[in-house]
Formats: C-alpha cells, structure tokens, sequence
C-alpha cells in the first residue's frame, strides 16, 4: 500500500487532470478554444435542413405526425466527390455522434467535408430532432448511465467480454462526473422497443431521402446497420456504397455481454424486416439458424448461419460494402458472423479489424474516440479505392 504522502499526491494530480479537462471542455464548448493550425475554417457552399417520410395518425380529435426522420446537410464549396454521405447514427444516440465529439474535437461530419463530400446527418424517427409519439411508434427504452459505461466509455473497468483489457482510446476517464462522460451522457436518448417499427421507418425514410438527393453512400452505425443492409436490398441503385461500423449483430442471435445466454431476435438473420433472397424466404423461420461448428479462434463467439447455403441476397451483391470492427469493442466477439452470413449469401463485403491495420484501442463508439479522424481517413480511402 502506499504511504499516506503518495495516496493525497495522486489524488491531487486526479483532482488537477479532472479540472484541466473541464476547462478545456469548457473553453472549446465556449468557442474560445483555439483550433489546431491544420483546421483551416470550412468553406460551406449551402446547408440546411429538411425532413423526409412521416404519416399522419389520429390525435385527440386532430391529427399528428409520426415517423419522419430529420436531415441536416452541408454542401462543401470544393465539393469534390460526385457522391454524397448519408451518416446514420446507433441505438440511443442521434446525429450529433458525427458533428462533433464530447471533448470538443472535430467529428466525422468535419473530416468528409474536408475531403469533398456532401454530408447528410440523420436523427432517425423518434429520436433527436424527429418527433416521438408513443401512440404511434410504442413503448421506448432509456439509455442508462452505468450501461452507457459498460459498453461505450469505460469497458475496461467492468471486464464484461475479453477484449475490454485493450480499450484505451476514450477521451477521459469514462464514468459519471467526468466532464466528458456527463457531455456524451447528454446526448443519449431513449430508443423505441419494436425493432421491425424501427427497421422498417428507417427503411421507407432513407430511400425516400435517397429518392430526394440521388444515389449516396450509406454510413451506418451500430443499430443502423440494418437499415443499410434493408436500403441496399430495395433500392441497390440508390446505394453506391455502404460503410457498416460495428454493424447489429451477430446473425439470428443477440450476445449482449451483460446476459447469460444468447437470444433470439433477428428472424432475418442481420435485420429485424424481411429482405429478398434468391430462392425466395416465405417465412424466416425456413432459414433455420444452426450454429456453425467452425471455430474462428480464442475470445470470438461461434456463428449461427442458414441452415441452407443455397440462398443468397441478390441485391447485396451490387453494393460494395465495408465492414469496421474495432479492437475493444463487444463487436470484435462477433462481426466476423455477420460477415460470414453476407459471404454465405453471395455478397463480397471487405471486412476490416482496425487492430490489423495497426489502430489499436478503440471501442464501439470510435467516431468520438481520440483516434476519430485516423479511423475516418481510413474509411475515405476505401471510398476512393472502391468509387473514384
């Protein structure tokens, strides 16, 4: 143990790291905060706002509308890439996971502007700055804090899945009453229950976004990884790429790392609604999940796949795709399946684990990491490796 002397010392140095957080925080929310000499101001041609999809529905005597999604956009003045990037955030979080991060740095909203794209920002239905009725889209679930540590902020600290021993790359300390943490806890919100609603909503209102704007890339994250998947099988003319971080998953079953055995949710094995399969999928329950007997190495889950291989998603196969797993993350358990489940359907998906391309210590939520801009380079690589 150590003596007394050395115990207040670290405290103090503790107590002094957490203040000159605080106050650059502080400072860069307060705009006072000086940019670093490389982030030349961005020349915006146009932006705005506007909203696609939403029904009306019968309210106290009067009408309401429910499942519009909102949409900001910025249209560089050197707009360079003929394609726009329509960026899709998570469960429990809205757009502003691109816009900016929790300790003031810029987001990935800044890094494809810079790099010529078009950017739309979305918040899905009944999140953020797209109304909510429950009368209409059902019951919700909050965001909670300690789960919010679990998962996102500070993995390590709780050991739920192997790979939390190499998380490094959040920006603080990660648990509540850290100025950064408390910031990023601000910006979670509740997410509605029912998943096929969700799919579904988010489906019908990003083709019609796309119907509005042209053929896009899809940058989807999370929980809305279904919906790239949904989009691209509708409407693959619309979707020039798709780039998947940490995509929901694995197939048929949920491993959530805090329940005891694994459940059965996705009844079309990487989405919640039906997609079009070559033969044809009557109902999901023909795709008769089995767990694969492969074993794809230490600390990574088994995958359950389609009984049949014969089946493959028509579609897909159009689209180039990109899967990122980060290393930290509770994905990097079982992305692999999901990329297993594409390749068995016929689709050729690149799939990247950013410790392979030496970014090490990133969690789920990398796009706020410290490392943000790293990783965003390499996605706008890809693109023009893939597009241009």
């Amino acid at each position: 143990m150590l003596p007394p002397i050395w115990r207040r010392a670290l405290l103090a140095a503790a107590v002094l790291a957490t203040y000159l957080r605080s106050a650059t925080l502080a400072q860069t929310m307060d705009g006072d905060a000086a940019q670093p000499a490389r982030d030349a101001p961005l020349s915006i041609a146009r932006q705005g706002y506007f909203f696609v999809g939403g029904h009306l529905f019968p309210s106290n005597g009067d009408q309401a509308m429910a499942g519009q999604m909102f949409v900001q956009f910025q249209i560089p003045a050197g707009m360079a890439k003929p394609y726009p990037v329509v960026m899709v955030h998570g469960g429990g979080q809205t757009g502003t996971n691109f816009l900016g991060t929790p300790d003031g740095r810029p987001g990935w909203n800044d890094w494809f502007l810079r790099q010529g794209y078009s950017v739309y920002v979305v918040d899905q239905p009944a999140r953020g700055r797209s109304a909510y009725y429950p009368d209409a889209q059902g019951p919700s679930a909050p965001s909670l804090a300690r789960g919010t540590e679990q998962r996102f902020t500070a993995p390590e600290q709780y050991g739920l899945w192997p790979q939390t021993r190499l998380h490094t790359q959040w920006p603080g300390a990660g648990v509540q009453g850290d100025p950064i943490f408390d910031q990023f806890f601000a910006s979670q919100e509740p997410s509605i229950t029912d998943n096929v609603l969700m799919d579904e909503s988010n489906r019908d209102d990003l083709i019609a976004l796309l119907q509005r704007i042209g053929p896009a890339i899809l940058l989807t994250h999370s929980r809305s990884g279904p919906f790239g998947w949904l989009v691209a099988d509708a409407r693959p003319e619309l979707v020039k790429a798709i780039v998947a971080i940490e995509p929901n998953g694995p197939p048929f079953f949920d491993v959530v790392p805090s329940a005891p055995r694994p459940t059965f949710v996705r009844s079309w094995g990487i989405t919640y609604a039906p997609l079009h399969f070559d033969p044809p999928v009557g109902q999901p329950a023909s795709l008769a999940p089995s767990l694969d007997a492969a074993d794809d190495g230490p600390d990574l889950e088994r995958c359950w796949l389609p009984s049949s291989a014969k089946r493959t998603l028509p579609n897909l196969q159009r689209v180039p795709i990109l899967i990122v797993t980060s290393e930290a993350s509770y994905h990097a358990r079982y992305d692999h399946c999901t990329v297993r489940f594409l390749v068995q359907s016929g689709v050729q998906p690149d799939f990247v684990r950013l410790a392979d391309i030496e970014i090490h210590g990133n969690g789920h939520m990398m796009m706020l990491e410290r490392n943000n801009e790293q990783i965003a380079r390499e996605l706008t690589a890809w693109l023009d490796q893939r597009l241009h």
